[in-house]
């Protein structure tokens, strides 16, 4: 099998899921890079995690009712969970459409949030909004609980405009005016959540969302231009038909599965980092009517995504996740189960918790030199553990070129099993000098098992390695 398929194979696995071991990469390339991506597309057609004995062990997954249990229930999906491209969608969607634990104190209704970003997240954006816009984690979080029609709030109706679908501008241009943030938060006026039934003697309940009419504004509205009694749907059809929301949706997409762009706040003034990308993309939004899922294959099977590897930096999530795929052995309850949900944490990403309803800044300002050397410590340690499976097999495949091999050899073939990682000249002189101190190695040593595990752990310790 070509070396490129592999590759290839590899980057996409990066970017529409977290990472696979080389054996997986080799079964996909078998099937095919436009198959794979078709079955990447419709996680419906594989079987979901089962949970009942992870359940049966963590006992705080079963009422769900804390940020840990949460966040460590979400990063054993996303290692486990053979639907990768629903799991990473959730992540995206996560992003934007943020709520914060730190005001809900609910982490079971931003759990139900989750769910339905899995069970929608790849269909019609707007059906996506319209769910979000009756989501009781979403409106509390940004106070719409708190609007009436005889005292408007208008945080989710701001938000909902300049944070969830269309942005602030394009092209030098506004996109919407203060009036119309105005209009929008009077139409979702009567939006409000009902009271969960009390928690015993079953366990906690769901909050549910509650329309009243009695609380909403029957006034004529005036929205981006067109004018009648508006309710909250009616606004989100509106908006999802905007070019400004197709704008929108495509950056968004190219940032998070492409490459790096600048941040969202910029985005009325900066132009597209691929213009003629970001065009396909907003063509493809209205011909689909609105479907992420054809924007995705678009994107997935096109050049401009093929060509970008590398191309970005890892979110805290993917630094992590990529790494317990490779371990192989984060499947199973275990002591120390939550643990890599707090890594992630630490390296600045705390899941369903962001810091702002902006959610988290992209790109390079996932680092610093805090988060770095979280980064480096956390990855080495990991990826140093030979007795893991995953490093196992990447040992046994590495031995596989010969009774004795040379340090290129050994670099390279790490490099291969870890995706087709590349170095610059001088990152892989230093390498190949600690790799072959002793000369050639020897496969069948008793020392070339701690041989592969340091060279897989100088190279996740490198610049290069922080790119996906």
């Amino acid at each position: 099998m070509a070396e490129a398929d592999i590759q290839l194979m590899a980057h996409l696995m990066r970017r529409a899921g977290f990472g696979a071991t080389y054996e997986e990469l080799e079964r996909r390339a078998a099937v095919g890079y436009e198959e794979t991506v078709e079955q990447l597309l419709h996680p419906e057609n594989e079987q979901d995690l089962t949970m009942d004995v992870m359940q049966r062990y963590m006992h705080g997954w079963r009422d769900m009712n804390s940020i840990m249990a949460n966040q460590a229930y979400w990063t054993y999906r996303m290692v486990n969970s053979s639907r990768q491209l629903e799991e990473k969608l959730c992540l995206f969607w996560h992003g934007i459409f943020c709520v914060g634990d730190s005001k809900c104190m609910a982490a079971n209704q931003i759990l139900v949030q989750l769910n339905n970003f899995r069970k929608d997240g790849l269909g019609n954006f707007e059906n996506l909004l319209l769910g979000l816009s009756r989501d009781p984690a979403m409106l509390y979080y940004l106070d719409n609980q708190l609007s009436h029609k005889e005292a408007v709030n208008e945080n989710w109706g701001r938000e909902l405009l300049e944070l969830f679908s269309m942005g602030v501008g394009m092209d030098g241009q506004a996109n919407y005016s203060e009036d119309d943030v105005k209009a929008c938060a009077e139409a979702f006026t009567g939006w409000t959540i009902g009271n969960a039934i009390p928690r015993y003697p079953y366990g906690r309940y769901d909050n549910s969302f509650l329309y009243n009419q009695y609380d909403h504004s029957e006034d004529n509205k005036t929205f981006l231009g067109e004018q009648g009694n508006f309710n909250g749907d009616d606004v989100v059809k509106i908006i999802a038909k905007q070019p400004s929301t197709a704008r929108f949706i495509s950056r968004h997409l190219y940032n998070f599965f492409v490459a790096d762009e600048p941040q969202v706040p910029a985005w009325q003034t900066t132009p597209p980092r691929d213009p003629e990308a970001i065009e396909l993309l907003e063509k493809t939004y209205f011909e689909s009517g609105y479907e992420i899922r054809s924007m995705l294959r678009v994107l997935f099977n096109s050049d401009f995504f093929k060509n970008a590897r590398f191309a970005k930096v890892k979110s805290p999530t993917e630094v992590v996740i990529n790494t317990l795929r490779l371990r192989g052995d984060f499947t199973i309850p275990k002591p120390k189960i939550y643990d890599p949900a707090m890594e992630i944490r630490y390296m600045g990403q705390d899941l369903l918790n962001p810091p702002t309803v902006e959610g988290w800044h992209t790109g390079k300002e996932w680092i610093d030199s805090g988060t770095l050397v979280e980064r480096v410590n956390y990855t080495a340690g990991e990826m140093g553990d030979i007795n893991s499976p995953g490093i196992r097999s990447i040992i046994n495949r590495v031995a596989e070129q010969g009774s004795s091999i040379s340090a290129e050899q050994l670099l390279d073939g790490c490099l291969e099993m870890l995706g087709g990682y590349s170095l610059t000249d001088d990152t892989r002189a230093l390498l190949l000098e600690n790799a072959g101190k002793n000369g050639d190695i020897s496969t069948g040593s008793d020392e070339f098992a701690e041989q592969v595990g340091e060279t897989l752990q100088l190279i996740v310790s490198t610049q290069e390695y922080q790119f996906t």
